[in-house]
């Protein structure tokens, strides 16, 4: 049976295949050349990708995705559907499913909601559960530097604080929505924002979610 991460990931390549390789993203400063390359490093180049969490590894990192982004843009979607090479911990279920199911789907909506005439996705009840679990798991991680208090909330009722703080803000939406919102994409997200006004507006001109 196929995984989240492995459907994710599928989409992802035909979306970044059908918008071409010089199409916009959400990815500030990054066209879909770039996020193809980055999904590639990030896979393929354990010794460079660490340059995402150590900052004396960033531009080694820069370097090595600029060299991967002069490949063919074919090239680049094949190894992005091909998957991790056989010996990469990427090639093990569980490893994927924890690393990738939330990589996959933000890019593949990088990709789609940067296009004018983008609708959401309506997620099966079993997929939008797999992101909430992962969203409770990293709520406090992506909102750590929310300016306000934040707390999650999805339609059934269930929340999540991603950061403590006064006054509260609540943001409500379905789960891949709040994923979008707290990974940064504010402006592309479904959700809504109640609290007090002042905290709304700090909350809404804040840059600092997400890592």
């Amino acid at each position: 049976m196929s995984t989240h991460a492995k459907r994710e990931r599928l989409l992802l390549a035909d979306l970044l295949e059908a918008a071409g390789p010089d199409a916009p993203t959400l990815c500030e400063g990054w066209g879909t050349r770039d996020l193809a390359a980055h999904v590639v490093v990030r896979e393929r180049r354990p010794d460079a990708a660490a340059g995402a969490v150590v900052p004396a590894l960033k531009e080694r990192m820069d370097r090595v995705t600029a060299e991967f982004a002069e490949k063919p843009y074919e090239e680049l979607i094949r190894l992005i559907r091909t998957g991790p090479p056989k010996f990469s911990p990427f090639t093990i279920k569980q490893v994927d499913e924890g690393a990738n199911v939330v990589e996959f789907y933000v890019h593949a909506e990088d990709v789609r909601r940067a296009q004018p005439d983008w609708s959401a996705r309506e997620l099966d009840p079993v997929f939008a559960d797999a992101l909430w679990s992962r969203l409770e798991k990293t709520a406090r991680l992506m909102g750590r530097k929310a300016p306000v208090g934040l707390v999650l909330r999805r339609p059934n009722g269930q929340t999540a604080v991603a950061h403590r703080g006064t006054p509260v803000v609540t943001a409500s939406g379905e789960p891949g929505e709040l994923l979008m919102y707290l990974y940064g994409r504010q402006d592309s997200a479904k959700v809504a924002l109640e609290g007090e006004p002042d905290a709304i507006e700090r909350l809404r001109e804040t840059k600092q979610l997400g890592i």
